[in-house]
């Protein structure tokens, strides 16, 4: 997504978040959605099936460098979603980003910006950032 994109939707939801305009609201939405999130895989998983979560406990062997884990680590999701699934999960993946970016709006603090500072986070830190 370029620039530009980020920008025009950041203005969208400003534009747009008429009702729930209090930073209290707001936050509580950006949990709120991130919930539902959970909840709609969770469905893909109990009620439609589509995916599967196969969990067992992670090894990791000190003697060997991250490259060699990263292969082996599993996520533990099995299976595509449907499509009906994929398309919830979009959906609430969307009102997540949403709020979050109207969270953004009101803390005036760009988008972008956000993802830049991360993107350069992640680069300088790589994968110590988040051990």
């Amino acid at each position: 997504m370029d620039t530009r994109n980020i920008d025009d939707f950041q203005t969208q939801v400003s534009e747009l978040l008429i009702r729930h305009r209090s930073v209290l609201d707001v936050m509580s939405k950006v949990q709120e959605t991130a919930s539902r999130i959970n909840r709609s895989l969770t469905k893909a998983i109990t009620e439609c099936g589509c995916v599967e979560v196969v969990a067992k406990k992670q090894t990791y062997d000190s003697s060997k460098n991250l490259e060699d884990h990263k292969s082996q680590l599993d996520t533990h999701f099995s299976g595509p979603l449907c499509e009906h699934c994929r398309d919830v999960v979009t959906a609430e993946l969307g009102k997540n980003l949403f709020y979050l970016t109207a969270l953004c709006n009101i803390t005036d603090i760009k988008l972008e910006d956000v993802i830049e500072q991360e993107r350069e986070r992640l680069n300088t830190l790589g994968v110590f950032n988040l051990t």
